[in-house]
């Protein structure tokens, strides 16, 4: 006889009762199970069927069941293929060609799901934007369009006044000259001796060299300090009780719901940190009031075109540090694997 999904489920059920408690399972505890929602009497009848087909023994007259040799056996057979299948699921959500940012959020679900903690994760942004292109082009009197293209082909439209006209061949050779000075720069190399080479080489028309300036300076700022942080798996908090307080719980999930509360951390992660590097904040270390019951892990994950951003984990000061920490490290190492073979 095969084992249907209920008679899976059942012996799974007193398999993992026997492994936490050491003694014989009976029908009633299976009933508290409560994805079962079968009656004592039913679950009865399946654990003879399972005790028929070997799968559990009873030790004692009037005792429970336990697991027997061959019933451990399939638990850890379908123990290995369900991992097996969780490896083979991310690796394929990795491998799809999807919106990167659709991407981090589905795979920040799996993490919160897998480790049971709250997850929490930047947005991809580009670290020391670096400079691609800018187009001067007349939109009517005295108004200029600066287009401004950054890493990543991200595009920056702004207009400026102008105190007196330009002909077709001054913008023709600001553009020449922005370009081959600017292109490739990221903000801080953008440096006094630049801007006085620029500036010299414009003439009489220096002063548009400074608004075009203010305006690429601005883009890029703007595509650094749009920060998008996106969480997961808030609700696993309150399955400890040192978090689940109600006042505790309430502060936590609203700190994890404000992203302007979590800039500090992402910020502190981000800042100058390695890819890849695990940073474990513990208690009182958190740069974030609210969390300071809790410990923090954080990851710097690294996307193709310079992309980067940050993973963290949220959980109960007793969290699994071993499993979170190997956790984060192979996700960042399948990221940036995927992502490079995608460039090629």
């Amino acid at each position: 006889m095969e084992l249907d999904e209920r008679k899976e489920k059942i012996l799974k059920a007193i398999i993992q009762t026997y492994l936490e408690t050491g003694e014989p399972v009976g029908s009633r505890t299976i009933s508290k199970y409560s994805d079962l929602q079968l009656s004592s009497a039913t679950i009865r009848n399946e654990m003879s069927d399972l005790e028929e087909l070997g799968y559990i023994i009873q030790p004692h007259t009037s005792a429970g069941r336990i697991p027997s040799d061959k019933g451990y056996r399939f638990y850890v057979d379908q123990l290995m293929k369900e991992k097996e299948n969780e490896v083979t699921e991310m690796q394929e959500l990795v491998i799809q060609r999807v919106d990167r940012v659709e991407l981090l959020l589905q795979l920040a679900k799996l993490l919160a799901v897998n480790t049971n903690y709250a997850t929490m994760i930047s947005g991809p942004q580009y670290h020391h934007t670096k400079l691609k292109f800018i187009q001067l082009s007349r939109v009517e009197a005295g108004k200029l369009l600066i287009v401004t293209v950054l890493e990543g082909n991200i595009i920056k439209n702004s207009i400026v006044r102008l105190d007196a006209e330009l002909n077709d061949d001054e913008i023709l050779n600001l553009n020449i000259l922005l370009n081959n000075s600017l292109n490739g720069l990221t903000i801080e190399q953008i440096n006094l001796d630049v801007i006085s080479n620029m500036k010299e080489q414009a003439g009489d028309r220096r002063q548009v060299v400074d608004l075009v300036l203010n305006e690429v300076a601005e883009a890029i700022r703007a595509n650094e300090e749009d920060l998008q942080i996106y969480t997961e798996g808030t609700t696993n908090i309150f399955k400890y009780p040192e978090l689940s307080d109600g006042q505790k719980a309430s502060q936590l999930i609203s700190t994890l719901e404000q992203k302007e509360l979590l800039k500090n951390l992402f910020t502190e992660s981000g800042e100058g940190s390695e890819k890849h590097e695990i940073q474990v904040y513990i208690g009182n270390e958190t740069p974030v009031q609210s969390m300071q019951d809790c410990s923090v892990v954080t990851a710097n994950y690294v996307l193709g075109d310079g992309l980067r951003g940050t993973i963290g984990i949220i959980g109960p000061k007793r969290m699994d540090y071993e499993k979170v920490v190997s956790t984060l490290r192979s996700l960042m190492s399948q990221l940036e694997d995927t992502f490079k073979n995608e460039e090629r």
